[in-house]
C-alpha cells in the first residue's frame, strides 16, 4: 500500500505537467486564430457598424455597390459551374489514368497557390491585351477579352483552379474501382456507372470543392484588376470597389461592401460545414 501511494504521489507532477503542456497549446491554437481571424474580423464589424446599420445598408444599395456584387456573383457562379465540368474531368482523368506528362500536370494544377495574381493577370494581358500574342486573332473575330467579362473569369477560374481537384482526386483514390467494375460487369454504362455509383461517393467533394471555389472567386482581387482594369461599372467587381472606396476614403462604404463580402464568405464554409455534420449524424 506504501509503494502503491508512493507511485501515486510521484505521477500527480507527471500528470500535472501534461495539463498544463496542453493548456498551454490550446492557448497558443487560439491565439494564433485570433489574430489571424478573429481580431480582424472583429475590427471590420466594429467599423462598419460602429454608425449603426443604417449608413452601412444605404451604402450598400448604391447602385454602383449593387453592380459591383452582381459582377462578382457572376463571375463567381460562372467559375464553379465550369470548374465543376473541367475539374471533376481533371480529377478523373488523373486517378483512373496513367499517361506521359501525368506529374508534370499535377505539379502545374498547383501552380496558381505559388504564383501572385497580379502576375496572373499581367500573363492574360500579354496574351489577350491590344498588343498581346491572341491580339490580331481576337480583332479579327470581333472578340474582347482583356478589360471586359471574358478576361475577369480567364483570370478568376486560373486562381481557383486546384481546389475542385484537390478535393475530388483524394476521394476517388479512397472510392478505388472496385464498385466501378461491378457496375460494368451488371452491363451499366460508363455514364450510368459514374452518374449511379462514382457521383453519389463524390458528393462532399464536391460540395466543398464548390464552396472553397465560390469563396476564393468571390474575393478575388489582383488578377482580375490588372486584366479588368476596374472600370466603374463595368469590370469593377466588389474587391475592386472596397479598394476604389478606401482610397477616395469612402470609408463606410468601404467597410460595408468589405463586411458583407467577408460575411458571405464565412456563412458559405461554415454552413457547409454544419451541413456535413448534420448529414453525417
Amino acid at each position: 500500500m506504501t509503494t502503491l501511494a508512493a507511485k501515486r504521489t510521484k505521477s500527480r507532477p507527471a500528470v500535472g505537467r501534461i495539463v498544463w503542456r496542453r493548456l498551454l497549446l490550446i492557448g497558443v491554437v487560439l491565439a494564433y486564430i485570433s489574430l489571424l481571424i478573429l481580431a480582424p474580423l472583429g475590427a471590420l464589424v466594429y467599423n462598419a457598424l460602429r454608425h449603426g446599420l443604417g449608413p452601412v445598408l444605404q451604402a450598400l444599395s448604391q447602385p454602383n455597390v449593387l453592380t459591383a456584387f452582381r459582377l462578382t456573383l457572376l463571375i463567381a457562379l460562372l467559375t464553379v459551374v465550369i470548374h465543376t465540368l473541367f475539374g471533376t474531368a481533371v480529377a478523373w482523368i488523373m486517378v483512373r489514368h496513367r499517361f506521359p506528362g501525368r506529374k508534370l500536370i499535377n505539379g502545374l494544377i498547383d501552380m496558381p497557390f505559388a504564383v501572385s495574381p497580379v502576375v496572373v493577370g499581367y500573363m492574360l494581358l500579354l496574351l489577350f491585351g491590344r498588343n498581346g500574342l491572341l491580339a490580331p486573332l481576337l480583332n479579327l473575330l470581333g472578340i474582347q477579352v482583356a478589360f471586359a467579362l471574358p478576361g475577369m473569369i480567364l483570370a478568376t477560374l486560373f486562381v481557383t483552379l486546384p481546389f475542385m481537384i484537390r478535393e475530388l482526386v483524394p476521394v476517388l483514390e479512397a472510392f478505388g474501382v472496385q464498385q466501378e467494375q461491378a457496375a460494368a460487369t451488371l452491363g451499366a454504362s460508363g455514364w450510368q456507372t459514374f452518374w449511379r455509383v462514382t457521383l453519389p461517393a463524390l458528393r462532399w467533394g464536391f460540395i466543398y470543392g464548390m464552396t472553397l471555389t465560390f469563396a476564393r472567386a468571390l474575393g478575388e482581387f489582383g488578377a482580375v484588376l490588372v486584366i479588368g482594369g476596374g472600370v466603374q461599372g463595368r469590370t469593377e467587381t466588389a474587391t475592386l470597389f472596397i479598394y476604389r472606396a478606401l482610397d477616395e476614403r469612402q470609408y463606410v462604404a468601404a467597410y460595408s461592401a468589405a463586411l458583407l463580402l467577408g460575411l458571405l464568405s464565412l456563412l458559405l464554409v461554415l454552413g457547409t460545414d454544419f451541413l456535413r455534420r448534420r448529414v453525417s449524424r
